[in-house]
């Protein structure tokens, strides 16, 4: 039974373009030297965005895993060696690229925006050997679930478009009403949090935007929300049905 938190300072940091982007990772690459590792089948995660008026990072390929995109705020725009031309996706967008046995793409971070850059292992001794495919999801086709307390979006999982090899995956975004609030977990699933915006309450302890929480073994969490909460969560499998590339080399 596990609840782990990582504040931005135990998350590794990133840069391209001499500081044009910058990044928190809370599953950094190895080498990068945060707190957190890969696990379950999530293998990477960078919080990205521009102190200037914009920044692209140039052509660069990608095999194997799955890399997606989440606008958190403003917008980015997409290019891939199948696509062949820029794709401008707006805050609430998605995208994924399937990398397969090989693609390569450019990405520009716009004035005022944020993303998230999520990469998913989808058992590489096979993907390796598939043609690569590119999808992108308009925030308006996630279903919205609305009761009394908090709102879900579903970017993956029930009648979500959203597709993916990756085993297991379920993505959803939710705001929480003030208050407190209890969430039934599952056990046999990983939990991902990322604090977009807005206060947590965990056990005494005051979590703020940019935290990033890991919950496994667990069945259920107790915590308060207040200024308007909203978390990006990712569960995945506690033991994928496959070796995973960071298993199999680490």
């Amino acid at each position: 039974m596990s609840v782990k938190i990582f504040d931005k300072k135990e998350q590794a940091s990133g840069n391209f373009n001499n500081g044009e982007i910058l990044e928190k990772k809370p599953i950094g690459f190895p080498q990068d030297g945060g707190e957190l590792k890969p696990y379950s089948n999530l293998f990477y995660w960078a919080d990205a965005w521009t102190p200037v008026s914009r920044s692209t990072i140039g052509l660069h390929p990608h095999q194997g895993f799955e890399i997606c995109s989440f606008v958190i705020e403003g917008s980015i725009k997409h290019f891939d060696s199948q696509q062949n031309k820029w794709i401008e996706l707006k805050k609430g967008d998605a995208q994924i690229i399937r990398s397969g046995n090989g693609i390569s793409h450019a990405e520009e971070i716009l004035d005022n925006s944020r993303m998230f850059q999520i990469w998913f292992d989808p058992n590489i001794s096979k993907t390796i050997t598939q043609p690569a495919t590119y999808s992108d999801y308009k925030h308006a086709s996630f279903p919205i679930l609305k009761n009394e307390n908090i709102t879900v979006t579903t970017i993956k999982g029930k009648d979500s478009p959203f597709e993916m090899y990756s085993e297991g995956i379920e993505i959803y975004e939710i705001k929480y009403e003030d208050g407190a609030h209890l969430v039934n977990l599952d056990s046999e699933k990983v939990y991902s949090f990322f604090i977009k915006q807005g206060n947590l309450l965990y056990k005494d302890k005051n979590l703020d935007k940019g935290t990033f929480i890991k919950i496994e073994k667990e069945s259920k969490l107790n915590f308060k929300a207040s200024s308007d909460l909203e978390l990006f969560e990712i569960r995945s499998p506690l033991k994928p049905s496959y070796p995973t590339y960071y298993q199999r080399f680490n």
